[in-house]
């Protein structure tokens, strides 16, 4: 079963607070939803990859680097989560909730969808 993380434990992972190296964010959705709610910390690199284009990008991501998946809800990046473990990535997790969750309980200022 691929490892969640709930919104507070990667907004702690990402700011430095858990004494861990900054994870990718990997935002899964369409470039749409994309464009009506991202994730944005300061100093963490976030990608946009479809999960429909995941196979075809797979040599964009760097299998050693920490990864935070995320959706709308959080179910094609769990998905998608699963496929990266099987490719080799170590250090691959799932935002439980995706950015609804995030918005609901990091940055209410992200619009809902």
């Amino acid at each position: 079963m691929p490892t969640q993380l709930s919104c507070s434990e990667v907004l702690s992972r990402c700011t430095g607070q858990a004494g861990l190296p900054p994870p990718l964010l990997l935002d899964v959705r369409q470039p749409w939803e994309a464009e009506l709610a991202r994730i944005r910390i300061e100093g963490v690199t976030e990608r946009l990859i479809p999960m429909g284009e995941l196979v075809q990008r797979l040599d964009e991501l760097d299998p050693l680097q920490p990864v935070v998946c995320y959706c709308h809800h959080g179910v094609r990046s769990l998905q998608v989560v699963a496929f990266l473990e099987r490719q080799g990535f170590e250090s691959v997790y799932n935002l439980a909730g995706g950015i609804d969750a995030w918005s609901s309980e990091i940055d209410p200022s992200l619009p809902r969808y």
